[in-house]
């Protein structure tokens, strides 16, 4: 392992994970946030703990959406996760690590402020360039696997 924490690749891929990570945590904080400001709460348990507040029975429009927008995070950010991981343990050039994992993140970034604001082309494209990212980590993996 400790070969693996001098690789220029692995330690790009470090720092990429966290701040992908950042990006998941600050979508939680949102969420939490969000639901404070709306005083609603799902589970009638969390309400009695917490006077002032409704209990709902579906999530209010703007916490739904920052709800919707942490899943999507999480589905696209762990298949990232692994084969970013395949891609330095398989040899990637810390370049080549930079460039997949900088435009990954960046992308993941701009979909979560795009998600949650309801900002179109720019959810969309920016998604897009996330999954274009994601699909050549795949193929630098199978390709490297082969």
């Amino acid at each position: 392992m400790g070969d693996l924490a001098h690789n220029p690749a692995f330690r790009a891929y470090a720092l990429f994970a966290a701040l992908l990570c950042l990006n998941l945590f600050g979508l939680w904080l949102y969420s939490g946030l969000t639901r404070n400001r709306t005083k609603t709460l799902i589970n009638p348990e969390d309400a009695a703990l917490l006077k002032g507040r409704t209990t709902v029975e579906r999530d209010p429009p703007e916490v739904a959406r920052v709800l919707r927008a942490h899943a999507n995070a999480m589905a696209n950010i762990l298949p990232f996760l692994v084969l970013g991981f395949l891609y330095v343990v398989l040899g990637a050039s810390r370049t080549g690590a930079i460039v997949y994992f900088g435009v990954f993140t960046l992308a993941r970034y701009i979909h979560s402020v795009a998600y949650v604001a309801a900002v179109q082309p720019w959810r969309t494209v920016s998604f897009l360039v996330g999954l274009l990212a994601a699909i050549g980590l795949l193929v630098q993996v199978t390709m490297r696997a082969l």
